[in-house]
C-alpha cells in the first residue's frame, strides 16, 4: 500500500481527533495533516517557580483553571497584573505511528519564554513572544499524552522586550506595552512524512512586462538514509489561472537542504496598494513512487520598491504615504486577538486611507500581514527593542536573541509583498558606539537573509545628535523619526527648523516620520484643545509635504493600549485600569468607538480632492431644483502628503429628495487621475421638491472610499434657493 493511501486509512480511524483536523496543502491532503490543539486547556500560576520540582511536567496539579487557547491570562481580572511563571496543561490521545510518520507540535506564539514537556520529557524552550516555533514529538508519543507548557512573562535586562535601560534608568523600568503572558496564538500538531518542505523564500525580479521568480525551498529529511524525491512548483495568477510550472528531481540526504528553482512569468500583474495583485506558489514534494510527502503554499506579489534620490518609488512611480500605528491589544482579548478584532481594526484603518504602517514594535499576527497583502498596505515590521541602553546593545545575549527573532520573522513572513523594510529597534541608544555596532551587525545579518528589503530603525533623538556619523541613522537604508513636537517633545514652532536640520544631517537619506501626533495644547478647555488638535492634522501634513525627501508620515495611535511605562496620573479606583496609559491621540477609544479626530484625519488624509458644484439649465435660477452637477477630481500633488497616482478609481453619484427617494444616480470608471478630471452629470429635476441632496463618492479599486463630495439644495426663501457644496 502506498504511503499516501496508508495514511488516509489510518487517519479515518482516528475518531478522537477528526473534529479538530485541518488539512493543508493541495488536493492530496493526507501527505501532511494539521491537528488543531486550540480550545480549552488547564491553567495554573506558579509564583514561587516550584512547578517543575513538584512534578507538574508529568502530571497536572490540583487547583487548575480552565482557560481558552489562544489567550492571555492578562485579561483575566485575577491575573491582570500577574508577572512570573504560569503553566498550561493539555491531555490528548494519539494512535500508534507508522515508521513513515513524523509528528511536530507548533506554537504560533507564546509570551514570553516557554518550556514544553510531553509525558515528562522536555521537548525544548523558546524565548520571544511574537514568532512561531516547533518541537518534534515523534519519539515521545503515547496513546494518551500529557502536554505541559511553562511560560514566564517576566522581563529582564537581556530579554526582548526587556527592561528599558536607556538614559541610565534603573533595572525594573517597564517597556511601553503590556506583558500579555500566555499561549497567545494557535497551537497545532503537524503529521507528515520524514521528508518535508520547511519553508520557501520567494524572490522576484521584474523585467519589462515579465518577471523571473526564484524559489529557495528549505527541505528537510529526517530519515536515516537519503531519499529520491521530486519538487513540483505551480504558480497561480491573481485570477487563479496557472501562470508557470517547474519540476525538478532531488536527492535528499539526511538533514537539511536548500533547493532553488526559477520560473518565468509573462504579462505580470504588479502588486500595489490600489491594485494588490497576489500570486500563489504551490510547492509539492513527492517520493520516488509518486506519493505526496509534503506540500507548502505561500502567497507572494511582484513589485518594484526602490529608494532613489531620497524618494520612494513603487512600480516606478513616486509615492508619499500616510498611516497609523497600532498595538495588538484589545480590552477583550489583549495580545491574543482573534480574526474578528484584527479584521475590524484594519478595515477601519483602511477607511482612514492607511497605505503604510510599521505596524508597531513587534512581529505581528500572520492575519495582519495577509490583510495588508490583500488590501494594499505597506509594512515595516520591527523586533521589540525599546529604550535599550548601550550596555544592552553590547551584550552578546541581546545580539544573539535579536538575530534569532529576526531570522524567525523573516522565515515566517518574508514572502508577504506588503513588507517594505525591517526595523531592528525603537527609541534606543543608537547614538552610542555600542548602538551603532549593534545596528551594523543586524544590518549585515538581515541582508544575508533577505537582500531584497531595506533595513532601518525608529529614532526619537535625531535633532539632538551633534555628529550624525556617531548615530546609527547614518548607516540605515532610510531614516525613521519619532517626533512629538507640539505634544510630548516641545513646542511645534521649532519643528520646521528641526526638519531642515535632519535633512542637512542626513543629506542622502529618505525620511519617514514613524510616529507623530497632532498638536495637543495645554489648556483647560477641552473643546478648544480638540479643535486645535483636529485642525493641526492638515497643517502638519502640509508642513511635511514641503520637504520632498519625507516619504511617509505615521500617526500614533489607532486605539489606546495598556502600558506600565506611563501610568495614569489619577488614582485607580477599579482593579482593571481602562487603560493605564494616556499618551497619544487615539482615533478610536478602547471599545473602538470613533473619536472626533477620526473624522478630521479622514478629511485631511484623503488622496484626492473633489470640487463639486450643482448646475441648472440655461436660463434657470437657483429658485428651481438643480438638474445636474459638475465636479473636478484631482489627486494631491507631489508637494503634498499623501500623494500617489490614482489608477482605476470609480466615481459613484446619487441625488435624493427630502424623503430619501432617488432622483438620479450613476457611476463612471475614471482614467488614471494625473491631471484633474472633470465629471459632468445631469438628471431630470422634479417639478416640485422640498429639497435635494447630492452625494459623489470616489472609490479605490479595492472598494474602499477614497474621497467624497456633498451638495444640498433647499426651496427658495425670500426669492432665493439655498444650496451649498463641500468636499469631505
Amino acid at each position: 500500500m502506498h504511503f499516501e493511501s496508508r495514511m488516509k486509512s489510518q487517519w479515518l480511524k482516528r475518531t478522537s481527533l477528526l473534529a479538530g483536523l485541518i488539512f493543508v496543502g493541495c488536493s492530496m491532503a493526507f501527505a501532511s495533516t494539521r491537528v488543531n490543539l486550540d480550545g480549552y486547556w488547564q491553567f495554573k500560576t506558579d509564583p514561587s517557580n516550584q512547578g517543575g520540582s513538584e512534578g507538574w511536567t508529568k502530571a497536572k496539579p490540583e487547583g487548575t483553571t480552565m482557560v481558552r487557547v489562544p489567550g492571555t491570562w492578562s485579561i483575566i481580572r485575577k491575573y491582570y497584573y500577574y508577572v512570573g511563571h504560569a503553566w498550561y496543561f493539555k491531555t490528548f490521545t494519539f494512535p500508534a505511528l507508522t515508521r513513515e510518520e513524523r509528528v511536530e507540535i507548533h506554537f504560533g506564539a507564546t509570551f514570553y519564554s516557554s518550556h514544553v514537556w510531553l509525558n515528562g520529557t522536555e521537548l525544548g524552550s523558546h524565548p520571544g513572544g511574537y514568532t512561531s516555533y516547533y518541537f518534534n514529538l515523534t519519539p515521545y508519543l503515547k496513546p494518551v499524552n500529557q502536554l505541559a507548557v511553562e511560560i514566564d512573562n517576566q522581563p529582564g535586562v537581556t530579554t526582548i522586550p526587556g527592561w528599558a535601560m536607556r538614559g541610565n534608568h534603573r533595572v525594573g523600568t517597564w517597556y511601553d506595552w503590556w506583558p500579555d503572558g500566555g499561549i497567545v496564538r494557535p497551537v497545532w500538531l503537524k503529521v507528515s512524512a520524514p521528508q518535508l518542505v520547511r519553508w520557501q523564500q520567494i524572490l522576484s525580479t521584474v523585467s519589462g512586462t515579465g518577471a523571473t521568480v526564484t524559489d529557495h525551498l528549505h527541505v528537510e529529511n529526517y530519515a536515516l538514509s537519503a531519499a529520491h524525491a521530486r519538487l513540483s512548483l505551480k504558480v497561480l495568477g491573481p485570477r487563479g489561472d496557472v501562470a508557470a510550472t517547474s519540476v525538478q528531481p532531488v536527492l535528499l540526504p539526511p538533514g537539511k537542504k536548500v533547493v532553488t528553482l526559477k520560473l518565468n512569468l509573462h504579462a505580470v500583474k504588479l502588486w500595489s496598494f490600489d491594485n494588490p495583485n497576489l500570486y500563489r506558489m504551490e510547492a509539492v514534494l513527492t517520493g520516488h513512487r509518486g506519493e505526496v510527502l509534503d506540500s507548502r503554499t505561500d502567497n507572494f506579489g511582484v513589485r518594484t520598491l526602490v529608494i532613489r534620490d531620497r524618494k520612494l518609488y513603487l512600480n516606478a512611480q513616486i509615492v508619499r504615504l500616510t498611516g497609523i500605528d497600532r498595538h495588538e491589544d484589545s480590552p477583550w482579548e489583549g495580545l491574543a486577538e482573534t480574526e474578528g478584532t484584527i479584521l475590524h481594526d484594519f478595515d477601519d484603518m483602511k477607511k482612514l486611507q492607511v497605505t503604510l504602517t510599521r505596524p508597531v514594535h513587534y512581529p505581528q499576527n500572520p492575519l495582519i500581514y495577509d490583510f495588508a497583502d490583500r488590501h494594499g498596505i505597506l509594512l515595516i515590521p520591527e523586533i521589540p527593542l525599546w529604550h535599550f541602553s548601550a550596555g544592552q546593545f553590547a551584550n552578546p545575549k541581546v545580539i544573539a536573541l535579536a538575530k534569532q527573532m529576526m531570522h524567525e520573522v523573516i522565515e515566517q513572513d518574508g514572502n508577504h509583498p506588503s513588507i517594505f523594510a525591517w526595523s531592528v529597534c525603537n527609541e534606543s541608544a543608537t547614538d552610542t558606539p555600542q548602538g551603532v555596532a549593534y545596528f551594523k551587525t543586524m544590518y549585515r545579518y538581515i541582508k544575508s537573509l533577505d537582500p531584497s528589503r531595506y533595513v532601518t530603525y525608529a529614532d526619537d533623538l535625531l535633532p539632538l545628535v551633534k555628529n550624525p556619523r556617531d548615530n546609527a541613522a547614518s548607516y540605515a537604508d532610510f531614516v525613521m523619526w519619532n517626533e512629538y513636537y507640539g505634544s510630548g517633545h516641545g513646542t511645534e514652532k521649532v519643528l520646521p527648523s528641526l526638519i531642515r536640520k535632519i535633512g542637512s544631517d542626513y543629506p542622502n537619506k529618505m525620511v519617514i516620520i514613524s510616529e507623530t501626533a497632532p498638536y495637543m495644547p495645554l489648556t483647560r478647555n477641552p473643546k478648544e484643545a480638540r479643535r486645535f488638535r483636529d485642525e493641526s492634522i492638515g497643517k502638519e501634513l502640509s508642513l511635511f509635504g514641503k520637504y520632498p525627501w519625507i516619504a511617509g508620515v505615521l500617526y500614533w495611535a489607532y486605539a489606546p493600549y495598556r502600558s506600565h511605562a506611563f501610568p495614569r496620573r489619577t488614582k485607580l479606583t477599579v482593579p482593571i485600569p481602562s487603560p493605564p496609559f494616556t499618551f497619544g491621540s487615539f482615533f478610536v477609544n478602547r471599545n473602538r468607538q470613533r473619536q472626533p479626530i477620526y473624522y478630521a484625519f479622514r478629511r485631511d488624509n484623503a488622496p484626492a480632492k473633489i470640487d463639486i458644484q450643482m448646475t441648472w439649465p440655461k436660463g434657470e435660477t437657483t429658485v428651481s431644483p438643480p438638474a445636474g452637477f459638475s465636479a473636478v477630481i484631482e489627486r494631491r500633488g507631489p508637494l503634498h502628503i499623501p500623494s500617489y497616482s490614482l489608477d482605476h478609481y470609480q466615481a459613484v453619484w446619487q441625488v435624493v429628495n427630502s424623503r430619501g427617494r432617488e432622483v438620479g444616480a450613476g457611476k463612471q470608471s475614471l482614467p488614471d487621475i494625473g491631471p484633474p478630471f472633470s465629471l459632468v452629470k445631469n438628471w431630470q429635476p422634479p417639478a416640485k421638491s422640498r429639497g435635494l441632496t447630492l452625494h459623489l463618492w470616489l472609490y479605490r479599486p479595492t472598494g474602499f472610499l477614497a474621497a467624497k463630495g456633498t451638495c444640498w439644495w433647499r426651496p427658495p426663501i425670500w426669492r432665493l434657493g439655498l444650496w451649498r457644496c463641500r468636499g469631505d
